[in-house]
């Protein structure tokens, strides 16, 4: 295996109204805000462009569970299945659904506090 992770694909926290804190940080930080959150553009050592997410989620959002905390973090990784299969066999609890979607490959993982981390294999072409 080469790379595990090979940068932050996103930050996602729980929030009363992610209306109004998208608008707070477009209007007071410059975030080109959208429906998702915003999406920072960046290239990477091969010059390949890549982006990272900042989304606000509604408090109740189902999509952090079973962690409960507010937060969860999203690692861009190089190969998601090979990664899983690695990380099963050293005995971290492994979500057994990938999503293959247009935006790449996405799996999830608990930490050893309970943290839901969200393993993103990208197609950032996706985004252009």
């Amino acid at each position: 295996m080469n790379k595990r992770v090979t940068g932050i694909g996103g930050v996602f926290f729980k929030t009363k109204d992610p209306k109004a804190v998208k608008e707070w940080y477009s209007k007071h930080l410059g975030l080109n805000t959208d429906q998702w959150g915003c999406t920072f553009w960046w290239l990477d050592e091969n010059g390949n462009k890549c982006s990272t997410q900042w989304s606000p989620f509604k408090e109740d959002t189902e999509h952090f569970k079973p962690s409960e905390k507010d937060f969860m973090m999203n690692y861009r990784v190089e190969d998601l299945e090979e990664l899983l299969e690695t990380l099963k066999e050293e005995g971290v609890e492994v979500m057994d659904e990938i999503q293959k979607v247009e935006e790449g490959k996405f799996g999830w993982i608990m930490d050893l506090e309970g943290n839901k981390i969200e393993l993103w294999e990208p197609n950032d072409r996706a985004f252009l």
